[in-house]
């Protein structure tokens, strides 16, 4: 049975408040996808980065993450993360088993981990996904710029501009790639 016919899975699957009682209780499954386009050889040649305003009100680099939903296949959660993000036409290759380049656990609680998030504990299976359509920001995404991957190792980076530890998420995609 296909979890889209017995669950709705686009909902909200708790109320806000209870959302945030959670967090305070209980590690929350989390994905952040680092959005890629590659030539014909399949070799990464950019990298996008969303623009938006941080939960502090600074304006950031992103990447595409988002929560897992009750009912919800990884597959799934990708797909739907990087159509609210990247737009409806961004035609990801996601992989039939999708399997995390590596995984990042942030806490609330600064150095804990190098990855931080002050709403909760957070696990975040991070993947790599080839974008092959047309992306435009969405939601609350400003921007979505797509970055040479010269532009990102340089000494004055976007990824500078990044929170969290994210910057070292796209260090760690990189690196997954082959790309330093």
């Amino acid at each position: 049975m296909n979890s889209r016919t017995a669950v709705d899975s686009e909902g909200s699957w708790f109320e806000p408040e209870q959302v945030t009682e959670l967090r305070r209780r209980l590690p929350i499954p989390y994905l952040d996808i680092v959005p890629v386009r590659t030539d014909v050889d399949g070799s990464v040649e950019e990298i996008g980065l969303l623009l938006r305003a941080s939960g502090a009100g600074r304006i950031v680099r992103a990447i595409v993450s988002g929560r897992v939903l009750i009912h919800e296949s990884l597959r799934e959660a990708i797909a739907r993360h990087i159509d609210k993000d990247l737009g409806p036409m961004a035609m990801p290759r996601i992989p039939v088993s999708p399997v995390p380049f590596t995984v990042a656990e942030y806490f609330p609680t600064p150095g804990v981990s190098p990855f931080h998030d002050p709403r909760q504990h957070a696990i975040s299976m991070a993947y790599v996904v080839p974008i092959d359509g047309e992306t435009a920001p969405q939601e609350d995404a400003l921007e979505l710029t797509w970055f040479g991957i010269d532009e990102l190792l340089a000494r004055s980076s976007p990824l500078e501009e990044m929170e969290g530890g994210r910057d070292l998420l796209v260090r760690r995609a990189l690196a997954h790639v082959g790309a330093v």
